[in-house]
């Protein structure tokens, strides 16, 4: 990981400039790009209210997911100060279980110091946040990639890219984190543009499939 700032996703053109990049490195990312059509962008805010939805997220329906959060936010329960004055019960009156109530804590209680985390390198921004109870390498990564418009960050432990790449490189089985990790060092300094390639391909062929 090189020091300073690294190459930030601000807007469309970013996206295309990276898949054409990865086009030209690899003809299999031309002719997934050909199915998927044009990239979504899918940046999000940066912050503790972000990082506290993907808690909520996780483990549950994006319906129920969607129905906590606008419980919390109804409560005005998206806030550090707020989580840890609600104490266990106000959680519990947000819908959270007692499991994310110790994780909202958690999050609330790690002082994270979020306008540092734009400035710092990617490895520094997952080993920050995973030292939270709760959020694993996977959100951390996935934090990086759209909360702060990381360029070259991947997520190999997403199955949706995992079984993406299963399909569009012709692989034998679904590739392990590692493996896939490995695999996509030779799409930096993109990385984050080839997980936009394999997520759209992904969703292309499982539609495929579903109208067969």
């Amino acid at each position: 990981m090189s020091d300073g700032v690294e190459r930030i996703i601000i807007g469309d053109a970013c996206v295309s400039e990276g898949a054409a990049w990865l086009a030209a490195a690899d003809p299999r990312f031309g002719a997934a790009l050909q199915e998927t059509g044009d990239l979504p962008l899918r940046l999000r805010p940066d912050g503790f209210a972000q990082l506290l939805s993907a808690i909520v997220s996780q483990q549950v329906s994006v319906a129920s997911a969607r129905a906590i959060w606008a419980r919390l936010e109804d409560l005005g329960l998206v806030t550090p100060e707020a989580v840890l004055a609600a104490g266990d019960e106000g959680l519990r009156a947000g819908g959270l279980s007692r499991q994310k109530i110790k994780y909202a804590q958690a999050l609330a209680a790690a002082d994270i110091n979020f306008e540092a985390l734009r400035q710092a390198p990617t490895d520094e921004v997952v080993k920050t946040l995973t030292a939270v109870t709760g959020i694993g390498v996977w959100t951390a990564e996935i934090y990086a990639m759209f909360s702060l418009g990381r360029a070259d960050v991947f997520a190999p432990g997403d199955l949706a890219l995992q079984e993406g790449a299963r399909i569009l490189f012709d692989l034998p089985e679904r590739p392990k984190e590692k493996d896939l990790r490995q695999m996509a060092q030779e799409w930096t300094p993109w990385r984050s543009v080839a997980a936009r390639i394999l997520w759209a391909y992904y969703h292309v062929e499982k539609n495929r499939e579903g109208i067969a």
